[in-house]
């Protein structure tokens, strides 16, 4: 199972896009992934570094703090694996993702929904104090072997699907692993490529998995000079998007999925129209553990 992680999808969108013919846009279907997001990249290098530096162990349990994704991918694979896994999740985390973890029969420590991903942080370096070598503590946010992931896969499986052809690399920010593994490996095989990072526009917002940078526990990995760019994606305008992406491409994604795509007409908007460009972002995972939200019954 775990050698399915990886060489996703690239779907190409072309009815939501139509105000913008002189680029062509593309998006990872990382939901096909084994534990059905991007998530599954960076928690199988991580736990692989792990067992490699001897850190990871027979005896040993998973830590990690999440805010859901990444937490599902490590209860996977520690489950494949035979290791146990313990998480810190804030309480904000879909009722989907919940049931996912518990179904894994990963042991949950649940924090305060509004102090986000920082409070599982916090939570989970406590934890760990008290008992260092009961513990590998991946740590997704300071751990090198999370953005080396996409430096190895995902950029290289992008510039293979494109045949070499990408302008543009547009994605999110969370741990940043994503954007700072593919736009590395990607500069180094077109140094021309433009890559644009994203966050919320706000302190508060609905981006599951995404970080206010400005506000947030900056992640240890994240490199803020590899941005060509960095924009800012209304979370309401991504819920948006969300049901056009359903009922104009047939794709149920993610309101980071979205939000990743209006990041890209962004970008398109301040390209000249006799200019072409290949496009790409990440849609990290499917629409199915945000069902219950309620953006869902709005107009």
């Amino acid at each position: 199972m775990l050698d399915r992680i990886g060489n996703t999808p690239l779907l190409r969108l072309e009815r939501v896009t139509k105000d913008f013919p002189n680029v062509e846009f593309y998006a990872k279907a990382e939901w096909c992934n084994p534990g059905g997001s991007v998530k599954d990249r960076p928690a199988l290098s991580m736990i692989q570094a792990g067992l490699a530096s001897g850190a990871l162990r027979p005896g040993k349990t998973i830590i990690d703090a999440t805010s859901g994704n990444t937490g599902i991918a490590y209860a996977m694979i520690g489950a494949a694996m035979g290791y146990p896994v313990k998480l810190c999740l804030p309480d904000s985390a879909s009722l989907e993702r919940k049931r996912i973890l518990a179904a894994y029969g990963a042991e949950l420590v649940i924090t305060p929904g509004e102090e986000g991903t920082d409070g599982a942080i916090h939570k989970v370096r406590e934890i760990v104090a008290l008992e260092p070598d009961k513990y590998f503590y991946a740590d997704q946010y300071s751990n090198p072997a999370n953005w080396q992931a996409h430096y190895r896969t995902t950029a290289n499986e992008i510039w293979q699907q494109t045949s070499g052809r990408s302008t543009h690399f547009v994605a999110g920010l969370g741990t940043s692993g994503t954007f700072v593994g593919t736009t590395k490996r990607l500069k180094e095989l077109h140094p021309q490529i433009r890559c644009v990072s994203l966050q919320p526009d706000d302190s508060f917002h609905g981006l599951e998995g995404w970080k206010h940078m400005p506000t947030a526990i900056r992640p240890a990995i994240y490199d803020d000079t590899l941005a060509d760019e960095n924009l800012p994606v209304s979370t309401e305008e991504a819920y948006r998007l969300v049901k056009r992406l359903a009922r104009e491409e047939g794709l149920l994604v993610s309101p980071s999925s979205a939000a990743a795509l209006l990041g890209c007409f962004q970008v398109a908007k301040r390209i000249p129209e006799q200019q072409h460009a290949v496009m790409v972002t990440v849609f990290a995972d499917s629409a199915s553990k945000y069902l219950n939200e309620r953006f869902w019954d709005e107009e």
